[in-house]
């Protein structure tokens, strides 16, 4: 029995043993070479298609070098408890302390991709700077591509495209940064950006896309940062749940032309602790110059927390965050929407259990609607019924809005909209302060919704904080059965701080929010409860909430 055990350790051992580096050094290696210490290293990253690599193996890049062309690692399987690193190493002791702290850059020049990873499973990527500024594509590798019509360039691409699931892939660390389709001086048209998508080449930063019944499980994203992009920051395109136990989480996306982050088909997710900023750019004329922070389409079960979105731009859309239609369970909580051209609350059609709550908005929905400038208001607050173009709208259904705060400052006014097919809403213990003036429009995606019979059911509108009674027109379909009105006079109103948004006005606020019920006829709820534990800020909620999204005695407490 020892003995067998004793063998068994050895296997263990050996296994471990067995997993080998390969070094990767442009200036110094040869393609000739082993690869298998930093003095032997290979020159080229096209090698890597040509080693066989093992769980446990590690590929690893000079650190401030230029790698040029693709890194392509495709089948690649490493193990749950033995995965393929794919990093930087420093490959000179006495380099700078610039380079040391360097990651290897892989520079895309002449290919569609800077890193692509196709069919593998167990993959840790980290520490590495991809980059593609030139808009260079070779001939060849066009000839190559399947996209004749319209292909995408992409800083890190991950394909799941044959049948299986392929789990365990962790980026973490990577800067994608001037990624570019096309070369500098091309310029969008105005028709182009008010496409649906775009419908011309782009760059996008980091694709996940999944097809022809390949999945993706276990997918994590972190700690990375994206920029200068032309269209979408970081995407995941999947369909009915093929993309499955997602963590996006601690990533800076700003300077980007389409939305920063956008997710399709994907289930079990969780976002949080990241910065969005400048989504819907046109810093570059090649850019789209649309797009929300973030949004979801055809998606489920979808966490978006402690996340900052920031001055999304563009003609449609273009809020901080929406949720596009085909949606259920998203819960979108404890983040600080700002300066977003498209607004704040934005829940289209065929939508079920979504939630805003707990979230601080300032001064969101400025856009203002205007032939061949802006085909869509900005909203502060916005039910669409919208589920394709030509489609009948219906929807969304038990939508859960509550506990937030909002800000819209004079300049601004502000636009509602509730569509007349919206079945099932809870708008509650909201602060609704807007100090100059509001109006209610007509849902516009492509064309106003038409006016007939109202369908609305199922609505608990009350107990919310206007500042003032006209900040809900009458017109709007529905209307609060028990509003409050007054100044929750706020700390420093305009500020970009959470403690700008404590109210000092205790009277107005403390103990007075409602416990949050179902909706009538929804046996579902939030899959994360209705009750929450905290606010936005951390602080304990006991007893009965407080109005908006700050616990105000905890808050002056501790601010």
């Amino acid at each position: 029995m020892k003995r067998l055990l004793g063998i068994f350790l050895l296997s263990i051992v050996s296994s471990a043993t067995l997993a080998q580096n390969f070094y990767f050094n442009p200036l110094t290696g040869k393609d000739s070479n082993n690869g298998k210490t930093p003095e032997t290293a290979y020159k080229s990253l096209n090698k890597v298609k040509k080693i066989k690599i093992k769980p446990g193996d590690q590929v690893l890049l000079a650190a401030g070098i230029n790698h040029w062309g693709q890194l392509k690692l495709e089948n690649f399987q490493g193990t749950e408890k033995q995965p393929i690193i794919i990093s930087t190493y420093q490959a000179d002791e006495k380099v700078n302390d610039e380079v040391k702290n360097a990651y290897a850059t892989i520079n895309a020049k002449g290919f569609y991709n800077g890193i692509s990873i196709v069919n593998s499973q167990y993959l840790q990527v980290s520490n590495l700077n991809v980059t593609a500024p030139d808009g260079f594509i070779y001939d060849w590798v066009k000839k190559q591509s399947k996209n004749k019509k319209s292909p995408m360039r992409i800083g890190v691409m991950l394909e799941a495209s044959k049948k299986g699931t392929y789990s365990g892939i962790t980026l973490d660390n990577i800067i994608v940064n001037n990624v570019f389709f096309n070369p500098p001086g091309i310029t969008r048209s105005i028709k182009e950006t008010h496409t649906a998508n775009g419908t011309e080449s782009y760059s996008f930063g980091i694709r996940a896309f999944a097809r022809n019944g390949g999945k993706f499980n276990n997918l994590v994203i972190q700690n990375s940062t994206v920029s200068n992009i032309s269209h979408t920051g970081i995407k995941l395109n999947g369909k009915k749940a093929t993309i499955n136990n997602v963590t996006l989480s601690n990533n800076k996306v700003f300077d980007i032309g389409g939305p920063g982050i956008q997710m399709s088909g994907a289930s079990n997710v969780h976002v949080y602790g990241n910065i969005v900023k400048n989504s819907g750019s046109t810093k570059d004329s090649r850019n789209w110059g649309r797009g929300s922070g973030m949004w979801t389409w055809g998606s489920s079960h979808v966490l978006v927390e402690y996340n900052k979105f920031l001055n999304a731009n563009g003609p449609a859309d273009s809020a901080g965050f929406h949720i596009d239609f085909n949606c259920d369970n998203i819960i979108v909580q404890y983040n600080i929407s700002a300066n977003n051209a498209g607004g704040f609350i934005e829940i289209l059609g065929n939508n079920y259990n979504n939630a805003y709550r707990y979230n601080v908005s300032i001064n969101d929905g400025y856009r203002v609607k205007k032939k061949g400038v802006a085909s869509q208001e900005g909203k502060t607050f916005w039910f669409s019924g919208f589920v394709g173009k030509d489609k009948e709208r219906h929807g969304p259904y038990n939508s859960y809005i509550y506990n937030n705060t909002i800000y819209v400052k004079k300049e601004i006014l502000s636009k509602i909209a509730v569509t007349r097919v919206s079945k099932g809403a809870l708008i509650a213990n909201n602060i609704f302060h807007i100090v100059g003036g509001s109006k209610a429009v007509k849902g516009d995606q492509y064309s106003p919704e038409t006016t007939g019979e109202s369908h609305v059911k199922d609505i608990l509108f009350t107990n919310n904080v206007f500042l003032k009674e006209s900040n809900w027109p009458k017109s709007i379909l529905i209307q609060d059965s028990a509003p409050v009105f007054g100044d929750v006079q706020f700390a420093n109103p305009g500020g970009t701080n959470l403690a700008d948004y404590i109210p000092l006005n205790k009277a107005l606020v403390e103990n007075n929010g409602i416990e949050i019920p179902h909706i009538v006829n929804d046996k579902h709820g939030l899959f994360k409860g209705l009750t929450v534990k905290h606010d936005i800020l951390g602080n304990p909620i006991i007893g009965k909430p407080d109005m908006g999204a700050i616990e105000i005695s905890k808050a002056v407490q501790t601010k």
